[in-house]
């Protein structure tokens, strides 16, 4: 597209895009912003270099003139967004890219890789929250995805109140809280569970979470608060039916007065069944497959459309896709959250005008996230994120109390244009 309009002499119009969903995935009531600061630090970074031009030209995918063009590349337009960890609803206009044409399409693919997983893991994440109320819950889905995209992940989860990350990259990177846990591997290394055990005790204190389903439960448990004693962190269980094993495992552990061990469970967990054991003595949750996969919906069908760019006369001309099923409202768009007289959500207004409107609606959504080709910096890195963390909180605070239901519905409030 860029080759093509060089050559037509449209390349350096002004264009206006946005990042949107038109509807979230089935059942679900909203959805959580996650992405934002990575798409800075990606965007702060993006490049053509003399390895990609050298590959664009032996393959002759794009003219001489696009390739001097490429590598002089650098994104020197303003974008707007939601901010990181907002609340979002079909329609909601999460980015808005306004620059040439050239400059703002060729960002599609990494705007809409970063957001559309992102936000998917941020918005099955949130319901796990939700439904585990004030027990902590770690994100532990490192294996179930692709190396790069489980810090992402991470990140994502701590966004949407996952207390804690067993991804090490992620807290190096940006700040996440890590925690750690033994696998079965490591009683099987040894030659008895009571062996196992001791080493990790030694190593680690008896605050260590001890395994205790590799073998026998109610006597892995029993060996548990002999070896480590009274004052044993915490057990971990891996297998079986947990609402009855967790009981079990807290009666056995209050009768040998370990009454402050703790019960952390994982197994297949997401946000159903995390919401079966709401009243199980359980302590705390480690989730993996389901999140890193959005618990069903891996993304979150995000697009990246233009909606305005200027005319030779310098007027802007709105513009809209019209496919059946595909149509989306054209010209540049302006979100609001209205909210009614108790504090609560009411709708999303997007009002449709070149120019920021005067009224005063309800709460703005959009904010400046890159002036003139230069990023926001308190987006970006740990800092970044923990902002991100407090916002979706009050965010999600927000909602009306239907949209915690993890029952199937519409969302939560409509989006009404203006």
């Amino acid at each position: 597209m860029v080759d093509a309009a060089l050559q037509a002499g449209t390349a350096h119009r002004r264009s206006v895009f946005e990042l949107f969903t038109r509807r979230l995935p089935s059942g679900r009531r909203y959805g959580i912003v996650a992405g934002t600061g990575r798409f800075l630090d990606e965007l702060s970074r993006f490049r053509f270099t003399d390895v990609e031009l050298t590959w664009l030209r032996e393959n002759d995918v794009v003219r001489e003139e696009t390739l001097d063009w490429l590598a002089d590349y650098h994104f020197s337009g303003d974008i707007w967004g939601y901010r990181e960890g907002e609340v979002y609803f079909p329609g909601s206009p999460l980015l808005v890219v306004e620059s040439t044409f050239a400059e703002a399409v060729v960002l599609e693919t990494l705007a809409l890789s970063v957001y559309n997983y992102d936000s998917a893991v941020a918005s099955a994440a949130a319901r796990m929250v939700s439904a585990a109320g004030e027990r902590p819950i770690a994100e532990m889905g490192s294996r179930r995805t692709s190396e790069w995209s489980a810090v992402a992940a991470a990140r994502a989860a701590f966004i949407a109140g996952f207390a804690a990350t067993s991804n090490l990259e992620a807290g190096r990177t940006w700040g996440i809280p890590t925690m750690g846990t033994a696998a079965h591997s490591f009683t099987l290394l040894h030659d008895s569970e009571e062996d196992a055990f001791r080493a990790q005790v030694e190593a680690f204190g008896p605050g260590t979470p001890l395994l205790v389903d590799t073998y026998d439960l109610m006597a892995a448990v029993d060996l548990a608060v002999e070896v480590a004693g009274t004052g044993l962190g915490a057990v971990r269980i891996d297998s079986g039916d947990l609402p009855v094993v967790v009981a079990q495992v807290r009666a056995r552990l209050d009768s040998l007065g370990a009454t402050g061990t703790r019960i952390t469970v994982t197994n297949d967990l997401d946000e159903y069944a995390i919401a079966a054991l709401r009243a199980a003595p359980v302590d705390s949750y480690g989730v993996g497959t389901s999140v890193v996969t959005g618990s069903g919906a891996p993304a979150a069908g995000m697009v990246y459309k233009l909606v305005a760019r200027q005319g030779d006369d310098s007027e802007w001309v709105d513009v809209a896709k019209a496919s059946s099923g595909k149509a989306s409202v054209g010209g540049r768009k302006w979100a609001t959250r209205v909210l009614g007289r108790d504090g609560r959500a009411v709708r999303e207004l997007l009002e449709v005008s070149d120019e920021p409107p005067t009224t005063d609606s309800g709460r703005e959504l959009l904010v400046p996230l890159v002036t003139e080709g230069v990023a926001d910096a308190s987006h970006l890195g740990p800092a970044g994120t923990a902002r991100a963390r407090e916002h979706r909180a009050a965010a999600v605070a927000e909602l009306p109390l239907d949209a915690l239901r993890l029952g199937r519905g519409e969302p939560v409030i409509p989006t009404t244009y203006a």
